[in-house]
């Protein structure tokens, strides 16, 4: 018998309001414990415990690889296969932190790293909103969260170099900076020239931190090998910064040349841009606080290989 319209309707706005209203929440990103929002008077709260992974994908040029899908990725947790029950490749809005190097040595650096950063701003995504930090003997938050690019040009072209390089600590502010972010998606963006001098913050600490934090480091370094005035602390600045990034996932893009900033400003941009979102549920639901190791693979197998790249691991939440 063909139901009515009317009554069809009238009988599902009833079973809304008789049934309590239904919510979830998740784990974003794997290292945090599940955000657990107050509960609306009436409702039953889940918590589903879903780890979210960042992975990017390029080819043997470095260029992001669009258009795979969930069929094409293995994910390992502990060495052990997980099961990927959500897949998105889509431009999802990011909060994002430009940390940016105004000591000393960027003195020659400033007017092309401007540059770069306006490219990168381009090239993100409509949505995204950003803040900007910069750092010389120590890390200041020179812009909050905004998406006017127009007022973050303007914060830049009044940053003057001077002093040294307390990159540590420009990290360690972009990440509580992040605590009032409006999207779940972090990215930190480090433009430099250098290692680290003057931070009161120590290496160890903040490699616990980004472990601990759902945030994506990335590099934009400015790294000529053949300058002989280069400091010790400014020749150990690009392992510094691969270890930093490739924990979480990210890549550092460097250059000895300045007229080459921009374009690869805007490279970063579009793999941001590119990125696919791998989600599961762990075998090991134990919070034990424990670090689990995380490995992303492809298959088939590709031929020039394609790279992916995600986050090493993350911390279980502890009861």
């Amino acid at each position: 018998m063909k139901q009515n319209p009317k009554a069809a309707f009238l009988a599902l706005l009833a079973a809304a309001i008789t049934f309590p209203l239904l919510t979830a929440t998740a784990q974003v990103n794997g290292p945090l414990a599940p955000h657990k929002p107050q509960p609306a008077a009436g409702s039953i709260q889940i918590d589903v415990e879903m780890v979210l992974v960042n992975a990017s994908v390029t080819d043997a040029f470095g260029h992001p690889v669009p258009n795979l899908e969930k069929k094409n990725f293995r994910l390992f947790e502990d060495n052990i296969e997980q099961e990927v029950l959500t897949f998105s490749n889509e431009d999802v809005p990011a909060s994002i932190g430009l940390l940016f190097d105004t000591s000393g040595s960027m003195a020659d650096k400033m007017d092309a790293s401007r540059q770069a950063v306006v490219k990168f701003l381009r090239k993100s995504n409509p949505e995204d909103e950003f803040f900007l930090i910069s750092f010389d003997s120590h890390a200041e938050l020179t812009n909050h969260f905004t998406s006017d690019i127009q007022q973050l040009q303007q914060r830049m072209t009044s940053l003057k170099p001077a002093g040294r390089t307390a990159l540590l600590d420009a990290i360690y502010l972009g990440m509580a900076q992040m605590r009032s972010a409006r999207h779940e998606r972090h990215i930190l963006l480090v433009l430099s020239d250098g290692g680290d001098n003057h931070s009161r913050h120590h290496l160890p600490e903040i490699r616990r931190l980004l472990q601990e934090s759902d945030c994506q480091l990335y590099a934009l370094g400015i790294f000529d090998p053949r300058d002989m005035k280069r400091t010790s602390e400014e020749h150990e600045g690009p392992g510094l910064l691969s270890e930093l990034v490739e924990m979480t996932g990210g890549h550092v893009f460097q250059s000895a040349k300045l007229s080459e900033l921009a374009d690869l400003a805007g490279k970063i941009g579009t793999e941001l841009r590119s990125q696919y979102i791998l989600g599961y549920k762990p075998t090991d639901v134990r919070h034990d606080g424990r670090w689990h190791p995380i490995k992303v693979s492809l298959r088939p197998a590709y031929d020039p290989p394609l790279t992916a790249r995600a986050r090493t691991g993350y911390y279980s939440p502890r009861d």
